[in-house]
């Protein structure tokens, strides 16, 4: 039997135990999204969609539903499904929310984190920095960019706080679309890895002052470099969808 066609660069992979249908298709959707193989605004086909990953309709809608709550997907009325679309004003909200909460939750971490804690964020940037990341080869990409989202998160699981972990997650994939859209090939010239390693010393030597600023600073300066090189991209992108 032949392979079904894919979308959008998907391809069905074998389901596990401890992930549901619903659960492996919005993940693989997700992924799709954020490295920019589902395109700001493109029509999502659920026909295609179904026949890629041979499933019912109630668990790719149950897997849409959780790409719509987590901001990369909306709904229109008789019209379907869509990627959300990029906006310089979306950008800056993303990057000033993923400041505030994601600063407040590494300032948590600090306070109640546990030695696993300090642990478990030397080892995630431990890995990071042993991944090396060419644009000639995906594989290596999508290695860095899982270590660098693992080590975001180890930083601030020691919170012990679902909900903001869960904001700061949906933050976090939101401000990672468009970095990984639009500067996949222009990087720009600041040393991220020097800036991953100051927050990490500073978090694990428990100096949550210097730590939390290193954060904000760090991210204020991704959305920076976002904006400053790809503003005619996003202008051009935001004209086309309101026409």
């Amino acid at each position: 039997m032949s392979r079904p066609q894919s979308a959008g660069g998907l391809a069905p992979a074998r389901e596990t135990r401890k992930e549901t249908i619903a659960s492996r298709i919005s993940g693989q959707l997700r992924e799709a999204i954020l490295r920019g193989a589902l395109e700001p605004g493109q029509r999502i086909n659920l026909d295609l969609i179904r026949g890629t990953f041979q499933v019912s309709l109630s668990p790719l809608r149950e897997a849409m539903s959780r790409l719509v709550s987590d901001g990369l997907v909306q709904f229109e009325d008789q019209r379907g499904y869509r990627v959300t679309p990029v906006s310089a004003s979306n950008l800056e909200e993303v990057t000033r929310l993923r400041m505030d909460l994601e600063s407040l939750a590494l300032r948590y971490s600090i306070e109640a984190g546990d030695i696993d804690w300090e642990s478990d964020v030397v080892g995630a940037l431990h890995r990071l920095n042993r991944i090396g990341r060419d644009a000639a080869r995906p594989e290596s990409v999508e290695a860095w960019e899982a270590a660098h989202a693992g080590f975001h998160l180890q930083l601030i699981r020691g919170c012990g706080m679902p909900l903001l972990l869960h904001f700061c997650t949906v933050l976090h994939n939101l401000n990672d679309r468009y970095r990984r859209i639009f500067l996949t090939s222009n990087p720009g010239d600041r040393s991220v890895r020097d800036e991953h390693q100051a927050i990490a010393d500073a978090a694990v030597g428990r100096r949550a002052d210097e730590a939390c600023e290193l954060l904000r600073r760090h991210i204020e300066r991704t959305g920076a470099n976002v904006r400053m090189k790809l503003a005619p991209v996003l202008a051009e992108a935001v004209a086309a969808h309101a026409g």
